[in-house]
């Protein structure tokens, strides 16, 4: 075998002058030709420190060999006996901290492109006449109830079916995805694919109901009479706001709202769907996560004229993905760094019309390792806005907590489980994604659901309970 290129298979992607002015994914995907390239420069190291490196623990030496190989059916067995979402993941996951990382390849030159091949292969499989389904073991006729249908939500439901137990999601919303469908805009994942993992979830036999909202319906206790054990998979989507003068004024927005209104709702497809949506000409999103960039890029595509990212502190800092940031900078986003609202100023009709904001400087690392942003007195100055998005977090919905006596509660609503099983100290009853940590990746959570998954499996088949 000849020495590996030293740089990835590159995406072609649109322009960004082309891809402003729409709602398409910007990313084109890998010929075959170009996947085959790419899947040859991994080394298929004997002891692959890309498969810790993977939440789900996929079998990335072994899908990426068959790739090279050419064997696109057998790269799609492997890929699915631990991922049962791989089209979603091969786009939004954070590769780059996590299999990519470790990749040895990594030490000396750019790291094998795990997440693009992952994404060709959920695509190339989409593509065909038929799908690859995922071997299941005989009906155990014990019941696994599933609330939440996200990526956390998903994952339990898909693993817990291969282990021959019959379950249930329950939505509160109409359509299944969580973030995967209102959180995360079109041009990074398209709803046809989310729906695409859906409907494979489904025709494993999975049984998903939508437009229920538990807690409110029917209690958690209630469903531990009609289910053998629930796991809950809620998430985390009740935003967070700075609490500062004039937040209240019109024109200002969660992301959660912002970002629902344009992808559940369907605002992007206007003037076909007519979704109430302010389409600001100077838009301003507080925060520097994912959610931040999604945010910040909606705005443009929705027709404003100067879309901001007002962040308090510097680019490296940032949490959200390079790709993204590199994205939002191809695209003419203009970034605030260093910089703090402090309040909102509206007109005499209620609308915002500014924002005063401090700048800040760098000081000692705080709790999250980053340097905490400090202000730099008498630095106050103003940024005309007429439309604000909120974008700095999020806490899980406190109705499940609320309506289960019995369940641990955190400090920030959030519920309390073992990280090692997803059980809660409720007996029956487990937990994960961004209901047990906050917001995370959508990776992440997939990982807790495969924890939990298998924890059910352990607990169903010897009635044992333990809690950490």
């Amino acid at each position: 075998m000849g020495k590996p290129s030293p740089k990835k298979t590159p995406m072609r992607e649109q322009a960004p002058e082309k891809r402003i002015c729409n709602f398409s994914e910007v990313p084109h995907g890998y010929t075959p030709e170009e996947a085959m390239a790419e899947a040859k420069r991994c080394l298929k190291c004997k002891k692959p420190s890309c498969i810790k490196g993977c939440p789900v623990e996929v079998d990335i030496p072994g899908f990426i060999g068959q790739i090279a190989e050419g064997d696109f059916w057998e790269a799609a067995k492997i890929m699915k006996r631990t991922n049962v979402l791989p089209a979603v993941c091969g786009r939004v996951c954070p590769q780059e901290s996590q299999c990519e990382e470790v990749c040895v390849l990594s030490k000396k030159m750019e790291p094998v492109a795990v997440g693009n091949l992952e994404r060709f292969i959920a695509d190339w499989e989409a593509e065909q006449s038929e799908c690859v389904m995922c071997e299941k073991l005989p009906a155990t006729g014990k019941k696994v109830a599933v609330v939440g249908a996200g990526p956390a939500g998903l994952t339990v439901a898909g693993d817990c079916i291969k282990l021959g137990y019959d379950v249930t999601v329950f939505e509160a919303l109409h359509k299944p995805g969580g973030v995967l469908v209102y959180g995360i805009p079109e041009f990074r994942l398209p709803k046809a694919i989310v729906q695409r993992e859906v409907d494979f979830i489904r025709s494993m036999g999975v049984n998903l109901v939508t437009d229920y909202v538990v807690g409110m319906i029917k209690t958690i206790d209630e469903l531990l009479g009609e289910f053998d054990a629930v796991f809950v998979g809620t998430g985390a989507g009740r935003p967070w706001f700075m609490g500062i003068p004039g937040e209240n004024s019109l024109g200002i927005y969660s992301a959660n709202e912002y970002l629902t209104r344009s992808n559940l709702m369907k605002a992007y497809l206007f003037p076909e769907y007519d979704t109430p949506i302010v389409k600001g000409k100077n838009v301003a999103t507080i925060g520097g996560g994912n959610v931040a960039m999604d945010s910040a890029r909606t705005a443009l595509r929705l027709g404003a004229e100067k879309s901001m990212v007002i962040y308090r502190r510097s680019k490296q800092e940032m949490p959200a993905r390079e790709a993204e940031i590199h994205h939002a900078e191809q695209e003419g986003l203009i970034f605030e760094f260093l910089t703090n609202p402090v309040r909102y100023i509206a007109d005499k009709d209620g609308w915002v019309r500014e924002v005063e904001c401090l700048r800040m400087k760098l000081g000692e690392p705080d709790a999250s390792g980053r340097r905490r942003p400090l202000p730099i007195e008498g630095s106050e100055f103003r940024i005309p806005v007429d439309t604000v998005v909120v974008a700095i977090g999020n806490s899980p919905n406190p109705l499940i907590p609320q309506t289960t006596p019995g369940l641990e509660i955190g400090k920030r609503g959030t519920i309390v489980a073992d990280p090692k099983t997803g059980r809660t100290s409720k007996k029956g009853v487990f937990a994960g994604g961004d209901i047990v940590t906050g917001a995370a990746t959508v990776i992440l959570a997939m990982g807790a659901g495969r924890i939990a998954a298998n924890s059910i499996d352990e607990y169903l088949k010897t009635g044992e309970w333990r809690v950490e």
